[in-house]
């Protein structure tokens, strides 16, 4: 029942497009993660995503759409919809989602398929 540091704990994050769990609750992971560029498109068949811009801006990119973010904007993106985020600059972002759920959904990418449930 203690209290999380945004700040401190993206300051501990130095790799882009690895999320890591910093909180859970009822089967749900709060995550961290930094990045900038391209992520691959991809969906999660039965996972909801919210995506929340802490600092800086980026785009979801939607295959009919964009949704740009700015700080403390966020948006949901329901299961099965494809899409990707998109990073002029690098961001922090908190993502929140069931447990377990893999970064890349139905896709496996060396690049950027990062490890499931990885805590700082």
């Amino acid at each position: 029942m203690g209290k999380v540091n945004l700040a401190e704990k993206f300051a501990l994050i130095s790799e882009h497009w690895r999320p890591k769990v910093v909180g859970e609750l009822n089967g749900q992971e709060i995550k961290l993660v930094k990045f900038q560029g391209e992520f691959p498109w991809h969906h999660h068949e039965a996972e909801d995503e919210m995506f929340l811009a802490v600092k800086g801006s980026f785009c979801i990119e939607f295959r009919d759409k964009t949704v740009e973010l700015a700080e403390g904007e966020f948006v949901i993106v329901p299961r099965g919809v494809e899409h990707r985020p998109v990073a002029d600059e690098e961001v922090e972002v908190l993502l929140f989602e069931p447990k377990n759920v893999l970064n890349t959904g139905n896709i496996e990418d060396e690049k950027f398929t990062a490890p499931v449930g990885d805590k700082i």
